[in-house]
Formats: C-alpha cells, structure tokens, sequence
C-alpha cells in the first residue's frame, strides 16, 4: 500500500492521519510505504527536468516526452522512485487538505509526473480498460469548512463535485476503484477527541479497503508496445 502525503508541514493532521493509518495497517499485517512529498523536495512542475533524454531537443511536448521515457527508463530520478512504489501497490491513498476548492500543487504535480504517459495510461485504454484496473485508490481530504458549509445547500457546496477531477478524471480514468472519500472536516476547529474520531475513520477505512481483493491487470507494463513511437507528438 502507498500513502501519497502533499502536506509541507511535518507536524500537520494530514500527516497525523497519514500515520496513524500506516500504524493501523502494518499491525494488520500490510506493507505500507509513505511518500512524504513535502520532505523528500518532490517538485510539483512538469518539464524537461523531468526527462534525462529527449524525443525532441527542440520542443518539448509532455505525452511524448512521458512516452519516450517509460520506453528507455530515463524519467528523473524522483519519478522514477515514486513509479516503483505506486507500480508496487496494490491500494493508492492520497492525504491532502483542501485548498482554493483542490488540492494543493504538490499533489497536482505529483499526478501530472509520476502517473505519466506510458506509464499509468495510453491511448484507448481508460476507466473500464485502465492500466491499473483491478487496483483500489482513496482519498482522505481534510478542510477548513464545517460540513455545514460543504452541504447541499452550503456556501461551498457537497464535497463530492469538488473532488471529482481527481477522483473520475485522474484514478478512475487510470481504472482505478475508488472507495468513498474520507472527509475530516472543519480540522481547525476540532477538539482533541473529535481529531481522534478522524484518526479512526480513516485507519478503518483503510484496513477496510486493505482486506477487499485485488486483481491486477496483467499486461498493464506492456501498453504502450500498442502505441507507434511519435504517435503523440501531433497533439498540442
């Protein structure tokens, strides 16, 4: 299992939760592993630092930037560790506070990077047909607002539609099974015993999500062999 943490504070009740699910989950028995974005400098800009050698020295176009590199192992070294790890894993959780409506950059370029072209999806493989079909993902998301303020008829509106670009347009487009978020709302309001509450929702959902089985899809390594070298090189 794999905890993606894009918080840049160590002390921060992202990482509490964090945490204290992988506590939960390896008494259980899992193998869990814990990128701390933050700490470990992970950059949240796609570019050509990403790549150590071009498909194109005078251009650089992303897709087929991310494809000539999964095609000869010359990503960056940072993406490269983090594509081991989510290439092991049979189960995603990504642990973000909610910020300006989406999560903050370090997690956007943490997609944008590491679940690259090639890598975590092609051409004509999506949803249904993903890469990781077979494979489960969870977010656990903690906010400012009070769940008053993210209901129907709240200022912020339901939590659902807020997520939804990384729930159906990043994990499920890349066939992932994505599990109910868990939402620990109003976090700087919250007392020590209602943060606890938090901290046990989310280890059992976790240790819920780790005890339902997992398929894997098992061509997912060999996709891209389908697709023409260039063939993304057309695009904008």
């Amino acid at each position: 299992m794999l905890i993606v943490v894009a918080h840049p504070e160590p002390g921060s009740f992202n990482h509490a939760l964090a945490e204290g699910a992988a506590e939960v989950l390896r008494r259980a028995g899992h193998d869990v592993v814990i990128s701390d974005l933050a700490r470990q400098g992970f950059r949240a800009d796609a570019g050509p630092a990403d790549v150590l050698d071009r498909a194109d020295a005078t251009r650089f176009h992303l897709q087929s930037e991310q494809a000539h590199a999964t095609r000869h192992g010359t990503f960056a070294p940072d993406i490269l560790r983090e594509q081991e790890r989510v290439a092991s894993a049979d189960i995603l959780i990504l642990q973000f506070p909610l910020w300006w409506g989406g999560p903050p950059a370090l997690l956007k370029g943490w997609i944008d990077r590491v679940m690259s072209y090639g890598f975590a999806y092609v051409d004509g493989r999506r949803f249904e047909t993903g890469l990781f079909k077979g494979r489960r993902a969870l977010m656990s998301v903690t906010t400012g607002g009070t769940p008053q303020r993210f209901s129907e008829g709240g200022v912020f509106g339901p939590i659902g539609p807020i997520l939804m670009p990384i729930r159906r347009l990043a994990l499920e487009y890349m066939g992932y099974k994505v599990a109910e978020p868990v939402v620990a709302y109003g976090v700087p309001r919250k007392n020590a015993e209602d943060r606890q509450a938090d901290l046990d929702a989310l280890a059992d959902a976790a240790l819920s999500l780790a005890n339902l089985p997992v398929t894997r899809s098992g061509d997912w390594q060999n996709a891209l062999d389908a697709v023409p070298e260039g063939a993304w090189s057309r695009r904008g």
